[in-house]
């Protein structure tokens, strides 16, 4: 299997976050107060994207923002993504994987 490279735009990431605060009713401050920073720049740095939230940060702000953390990052759309949808058997007894890359849908024959 290659490996996948990932490219977050971190503008764009920060655009989307001020767009669901400002969807689920939430200023910068309240973001402060529920993450327990002392100051608001690390929440103006999201949302100017001049950084981006560490793991920990960002999944805590799914919850805030009820997203996941896919809705929250802005990802290259260039990026080669792989994954499976569903898998059967056809009626020879190959293992059919039905796998999606990007926006598109492949099936791919697999052994039994």
């Amino acid at each position: 299997m290659e490996p996948i490279y990932l490219s977050i735009k971190q503008r764009e990431t920060g655009n989307n976050i001020k767009q669901l605060l400002k969807e689920n009713g939430y200023s910068v401050r309240d973001i402060q107060t529920a993450m327990g920073f002392e100051n608001p720049q690390a929440v103006y740095k999201w949302i100017t994207g001049k950084s981006l939230p560490s793991i920990d940060n960002l999944i805590i702000l799914s919850k805030l923002l009820h997203s996941s953390v896919e809705e929250i990052l802005v990802i290259d759309g260039d990026v080669f993504i792989f994954g499976v949808l569903n898998r059967g058997f056809n009626d020879n007894g190959i293992s059919n994987i039905y796998a999606y890359s990007c926006n598109e849908e492949s099936e791919i024959n697999g052994g039994k």
